[in-house]
């Protein structure tokens, strides 16, 4: 059972990356400076990921997301009280980017701070099932390429932060894509409105998505 689970969910993400990226991608297709933005920002957000694990990934294990540490807690590699401060300091740390980011375009003509909402067309359900699927989707990649049995290795940065440049093209159309309540909340702080009113979603739904792939992680590699 093992085997089929995996094959399932190895087809689901398969589906839902390669076309999710298809429906995102046509639906910029009418301004080409819009596209090379999403295209952009969703490598961006690999490449800081990737820079950070082998920047500080052998002092923390490069979590720098509270639905990852979650996800980590949940699956007994770290403690609780360790996770509890993790988020924390993650939260601190999206407070002081936005912090600057706020700084550097409050009078350079700029405007927002990246924060996260639903976009045009999207309910507040439809962006509460990205949040839950996407990140799913990615703290599931987390769990099984940093596994100390079955991992990557040295390769778990490069894997993770592909991986979250793949979510990021499937999923901003829905949500500008967040997958991480720490760059949820630190944006919307300095940004306010909408954007503050719907930071919830940014929230509960990161977390349901890591505690669902900490659960499969543990069926599928067969952990206790």
């Amino acid at each position: 059972m093992k085997k089929y689970i995996a094959e399932m969910m190895g087809t689901m993400v398969l589906v839902l990356m390669g076309c999710g990226t298809a429906v995102s991608l046509s639906c910029t297709s009418a301004d080409p400076s819009l596209a090379a933005t999403v295209i952009g920002t969703a490598i961006a957000f690999g490449l800081a990921v990737v820079a950070m694990a082998y920047t500080i990934g052998e002092i923390s294990g490069c979590h720098i997301n509270p639905a990852i540490t979650l996800s980590c807690l949940l699956s007994g590699r770290i403690n609780a009280k360790d996770a509890m401060m993790y988020m924390i300091f993650q939260v601190i740390g999206a407070v002081l980017g936005s912090a600057i980011l706020w700084l550097l375009t409050d009078n350079s003509g700029l405007t927002g701070t990246g924060a996260n909402c639903c976009q045009e067309g999207v309910s507040i359900l439809g962006g509460l099932i990205a949040e839950i699927a996407f990140t799913f989707v990615f703290v599931l990649v987390v769990l099984g390429t940093t596994d100390a049995e079955k991992g990557a290795g040295k390769f778990a940065g490069l894997a993770i932060g592909l991986s979250l440049i793949l979510v990021h093209l499937a999923c901003i159309r829905y949500t500008g894509t967040s997958v991480n309540p720490a760059r949820s909340i630190g944006p919307a702080l300095f940004q306010g409105g909408e954007a503050l009113s719907q930071l919830w979603i940014f929230i509960i739904g990161p977390f349901i998505g890591a505690i669902l792939s900490a659960i499969v992680w543990r069926v599928i590699a067969g952990k206790k």
